[in-house]
């Protein structure tokens, strides 16, 4: 499944380090690319509560796995026949819908997984290889996007997309060989973590942690919007500082996830209050290196968002509810997504300074909750001995 991330993460993650600036140039606005972005990962990630339930219910999440990859991967290739931007945004929302139907059973099956190795370590792996993938995309696109530096700019960004077809059919490949030789994934889990449970206070306190943190966490494509609008960065340079960035994501999620297994909701605390400051350096500062900078805390945050994020679930939730707690998880997240995304889309076009403001606050406050959720916890932990 490693290897399966790491080539559908070429596919998309390639192209989503250009889909800002070319909802751009095909005529979108700062508040239509926030928009999209926001209304791709809402619905992408508001469906997985459905899919999550189901995928607990059937237990059939080879399936579900297949259905989610087949739109999320082939709608990328798509986006090289779009002439508007209205129909490229279509595209970018069903990438992400595909996403949302796989999500919870793929999460569902690298839990069980992971409980052999360590859970935060288990998922910290899975997003490093996420993230060579994440890197490679990028690196690829802009590759093709400088060799075809005699088109015009939306053209070459077209034959970009035209080439992570590749990428995508070696990933629905590997991804059929897996499912053969790993049928019953829960045999994974150690049996003792099979009994029974239910969603307690802490859950629910970590949902509106992590809905404050999704808030405030810009998305990439905002960041791409900024840099070609102020001339930052030139367009083929846009991809070498997302690959940049999934570089640091996966060496942050190692380091984060091995930590998450060593010290807890500590490491998660840790990471959030650090990359908060990615912001006000991306989006005040005209200086490169603050910039960079401020880019490696991004990608920090997406390192920690990727790997800790999901591992605390795991070890919160039974396995026979974990799909289903991770529909929810994801659809709370997607929703805070969408709004914040949205919201600072907004912003960004009203004043700048009020949306690093909001960015950074969100982010704090996000914090706040998983320190209660790490109090929770702590006394939770204690009662039995006190008794």
């Amino acid at each position: 499944m490693g290897l399966v991330s790491l080539f559908s993460d070429m596919t998309y993650e390639g192209a989503r380090s250009l889909v800002g600036p070319y909802l751009g140039l095909l005529g979108a606005s700062a508040f239509v690319v926030g928009l999209v972005a926001g209304l791709g990962e809402f619905i992408g990630y508001g469906l997985r509560l459905l899919t999550g339930f189901v995928a607990d219910k059937t237990r059939n999440y080879w399936l579900l796995t297949f259905l989610g990859y087949g739109l999320n991967l082939f709608a990328v290739p798509l986006l090289a026949l779009t002439g508007r931007w209205e129909l490229a945004a279509i595209l970018i929302v069903t990438e992400r819908m595909g996403k949302a139907i796989r999500k919870p059973a793929r999460d569902a099956m690298v839990s069980y997984a992971a409980r052999q190795i360590g859970t935060g370590y288990g998922f910290a792996l899975e997003e490093f290889l996420d993230q060579i993938g994440a890197m490679l995309g990028p690196l690829f696109l802009a590759l093709i996007v400088f060799l075809n530096k005699g088109l015009s700019t939306v053209d070459s960004y077209r034959r970009g997309f035209a080439f992570l077809l590749i990428p995508a059919l070696i990933a629905m490949v590997i991804l059929t060989m897996s499912r053969f030789r790993f049928p019953e994934p829960r045999n994974f889990e150690i049996k003792e973590m099979l009994a029974g449970g239910k969603f307690d206070r802490r859950f629910w306190l970590y949902l509106a942690g992590i809905s404050f943190l999704a808030a405030g966490f810009a998305d990439f494509p905002l960041l791409g919007f900024h840099f070609q609008k102020n001339l930052i960065f030139t367009g083929s340079t846009i991809p070498l500082l997302y690959t940049l960035a999934m570089g640091i994501d996966a060496v942050a999620a190692l380091i984060f996830g091995k930590l998450f297994d060593r010290i807890g909701l500590k490491a998660l605390m840790i990471s959030t209050v650090v990359s908060s400051f990615f912001a006000p350096l991306v989006f005040l500062s005209s200086s490169i290196p603050w910039i960079i900078a401020g880019i490696i805390l991004w990608g920090t945050g997406m390192g920690a968002l990727e790997s800790i994020l999901k591992a605390v679930v795991a070890n919160m939730i039974p396995a026979e509810k974990r799909a289903t707690a991770y529909g929810i998880f994801n659809s709370i997240f997607g929703l805070a997504w969408f709004g914040g995304s949205a919201l600072m889309g907004f912003l960004y076009e009203r004043k700048i300074m009020i949306m690093v403001s909001f960015s950074v606050s969100a982010q704090i406050a996000a914090a706040i909750f998983f320190y209660s959720v790490y109090r929770f916890s702590r006394r939770s932990d204690s009662e039995p001995s006190s008794s």
